[in-house]
């Protein structure tokens, strides 16, 4: 009978560890020297964690050409949150490949020593960001919460969970958290030809937007700064080019028999962007070593 019971007590004790492995489980703090930088990842059985970047872009504000005005918003948001000054949520948004990412990771790396760090979250884990919030609240440092490539489709949970804690939350928001997001769309969510009919116009010419895009702008209007980018010229361009190609140890000389080249790779791909640019450098500068 005792050994019958043994048995019995262990295969429950058995389900119970199954049964806990598969429950949500708190999120924990994770090694906070551990790096600069953490992702976000959610498992399967649905337990979050914050886990490190071992290697952290080693991208420089000076790296970034031709953005000097949108460089200039970002960097003075980030110094007065880093130095303990009101600054705001930041939505970065325009034309693809234009340094959006990159301004971003670039004042990571300028004020990581002043206790500035970064959490990636995608937007199908923003449904956890007030429990990431609550892990980092009473740290000393100040965080830079990074969405990269954020747009929603009607009906996302992750949408109504980043207008909450942007805006809307019955808890304040804490000090040492920013969100820093980055769009292609000025207002996240898809935008349709017949949403211009709930249009309305007063007597006097007044516009007011129907209740479906108010809804789509609402979100954005929660982020305190909107920094806006836009395609390059074929002469910034050239100017980017050659600077990433000087930062690989190309000589003057050649960055200029170079330009041609450029050109036609940019042509090829159908984008003068900054991105198209550092990949151009980098095919240039392993097919001319020093």
């Amino acid at each position: 009978m005792n050994e019958k019971f043994e048995l019995l007590i262990d295969r429950v004790g058995q389900l119970l560890t199954r049964i806990e492995s598969i429950l949500p489980q708190p999120l924990s703090a994770p090694d906070w020297n551990a790096s600069i930088a953490w992702r976000y990842r959610k498992r399967s059985s649905g337990h979050g964690a914050l886990e490190p970047v071992r290697s952290v872009a080693a991208i420089r504000l000076d790296d970034l050409q031709e953005i000097e005005p949108q460089k200039e918003k970002i960097q003075r948001n980030t110094a007065q949150f880093v130095a303990g000054q009101p600054a705001n949520n930041v939505l970065l948004t325009g034309a693809r490949g234009t340094g959006k990412s990159s301004l971003i990771k670039a004042c990571l790396n300028e004020y990581a020593d002043r206790g500035l760090r970064l959490i990636e979250v995608d937007k199908a884990d923003l449904v956890d960001l007030p429990d990431i919030i609550d892990v980092v609240a009473q740290r000393p440092e100040k965080f830079m919460v990074f969405c990269d490539d954020l747009s929603f489709e009607e009906g996302e949970a992750g949408y109504k969970a980043l207008k909450s804690i942007l805006d809307g939350s019955v808890s304040a928001a804490s000090p040492n958290v920013l969100i820093y997001a980055t769009s292609n769309r000025r207002h996240l969510l898809p935008e349709y030809m017949k949403e211009n009919l709930s249009y309305t116009h007063t007597e006097d010419g007044e516009v007011h937007p129907g209740e479906v895009v108010e809804e789509k702008i609402s979100l954005s209007e929660r982020f305190g700064l909107w920094v806006s980018f836009y395609p390059f010229t074929q002469d910034e361009y050239l100017v980017i080019t050659g600077q990433w190609l000087s930062s690989f140890g190309v000589a003057q000389a050649a960055i200029d028999a170079a330009r041609a080249e450029a050109l036609v790779w940019a042509l090829e791909r159908g984008s003068r962007s900054g991105r198209v640019a550092y990949q151009f450098a980098r095919d240039y500068a392993g097919r001319h070593p020093k």
